[in-house]
């Protein structure tokens, strides 16, 4: 279906929307007893709504705000993914797809916020990485 909605046209809410068709099948194989169950499915709709959201502001605090929220579940789901390894409800290779997306997506969310970010970003990525 082509793009109706400014945010559509995003290579990062495309690649959000993959990473929700990726861990759709996982989502369903998990118990929902497990707690990360919920928590990994919160978090993989909140990306999606909330670039989608921010992309809608005209304000660029306010798309701040929003692309960094979403960069928060992003991160998240990629903790979500490594509790499930550690709880051996799925395998390191299983889950590599997965955290693959998540980077794409993390990377496409700093190139926005540092275009929002009037000054906020004192650091890049990388530099957060290495302390």
């Amino acid at each position: 279906m082509p793009p109706i909605f400014d945010h559509e046209k995003l290579t990062v809410y495309q690649r959000a929307l993959e990473f929700i068709e990726w861990v759709t099948p996982l989502l369903e194989e998990l118990p929902k007893s497990v707690a990360v169950q919920n928590q990994l499915d919160r978090a993989s709709t909140s990306i999606v709504l909330n670039i989608a959201e921010g992309n809608g502001k005209f304000g660029p605090a306010d798309r701040f705000k929003y692309f960094d929220i979403a960069r928060g579940s992003t991160v998240e789901c990629a903790a979500c993914l490594d509790v499930l390894v550690r709880k051996k409800k799925c395998s390191l290779e299983q889950t590599m797809p997965g955290k693959s997306l998540l980077h794409e997506v993390v990377a496409m969310l700093m190139g926005l916020l540092k275009l929002n970010g009037e000054g906020r970003l004192k650091q890049t990525g990388n530099q957060r990485d290495q302390q």
